[in-house]
């Protein structure tokens, strides 16, 4: 019984930024547990390499190409999702962006466009068409469906480096909280803040004065793994999170 409430089996998980990191643990996860997929990422091609994946898994898979910062191709996508499969159940918006800057002051009117657009904008278009359609009568299922955020611990907590980033990521949490209300009861919606993730990203790190830090300030002394993201998103894309709504879990190796 318990195993069964992680069942996705033929539900249709969208996942934005879905292509690598985070969002193709994810892919995988839902495809493995009887989802169909839409990855949506810039770069088509890897979409592409990963949708085989699901489909040796035996599952559907659509790969769009999705720029998050965009109202137009969050439009596209929504439109692209239910020509071809007709539903959503499941959207996470994964998507976002979070590029260095050399000081508070050096950062321009562009930059702070674009970490709004992608981290915020899109995920608040995408969501507000798709979860419309899910709560209404024509959702294609009976019991609506779970959106889920991911926006970071650094919307609790942001860095010097990550001012921009951790605001966007604070109206994620906001979105979450709102949309929550006005979509429900149909429609669950919820939100992963993730702290650090040994994805392809930390490649540019110094890992040294990370793991060094990590042992000193998290509680469980390390980076995530990418794999240790599934548990949480499989809970909230499933039915074992049917009396979770409006909150925001922190998945980030424990208080500092």
């Amino acid at each position: 019984m318990v195993m069964g409430m992680f069942d996705l089996t033929d539900r249709v998980a969208v996942v934005t930024g879905g292509s690598r990191g985070l969002g193709q643990q994810m892919v995988l996860a839902f495809a493995e547990h009887g989802a169909d997929v839409v990855i949506a990422s810039r770069k088509l091609d890897a979409c592409e390499r990963l949708a085989r994946e699901v489909e040796q898994l035996g599952r559907r898979a659509l790969p769009v190409a999705y720029h998050a910062g965009t109202w137009a191709d969050s439009d596209r996508l929504y439109e692209t999702v239910y020509e071809h499969f007709g539903r959503c159940d499941v959207l996470v918006n994964n998507a976002g962006m979070s590029p260095l800057y050399p000081s508070v002051d050096a950062i321009s009117e562009t930059l702070y466009d674009k970490v709004m657009d992608v981290n915020l904008k899109g995920p608040f278009r995408l969501s507000a068409l798709i979860g419309t359609r899910m709560a209404g009568p024509d959702h294609g299922g009976s019991d609506g469906g779970s959106i889920i955020f991911v926006s970071s611990i650094a919307s609790h907590r942001p860095s010097p480096n990550e001012l921009v980033y951790g605001a966007a990521k604070a109206g994620v949490n906001n979105l979450t909280y709102g949309l929550a209300r006005t979509l429900g009861p149909k429609v669950r919606v919820n939100c992963i803040a993730p702290g650090p993730f040994l994805t392809d990203i930390s490649k540019a790190w110094d890992l040294e004065a990370f793991e060094r830090t990590a042992r000193a300030g998290f509680a469980l002394g390390r980076g995530g793994e990418p794999h240790e993201i599934v548990g949480t998103a499989l809970y909230l894309a499933s039915d074992a999170s049917s009396y979770t709504t409006g909150a925001v879990i922190d998945v980030d190796g424990g208080p500092r």
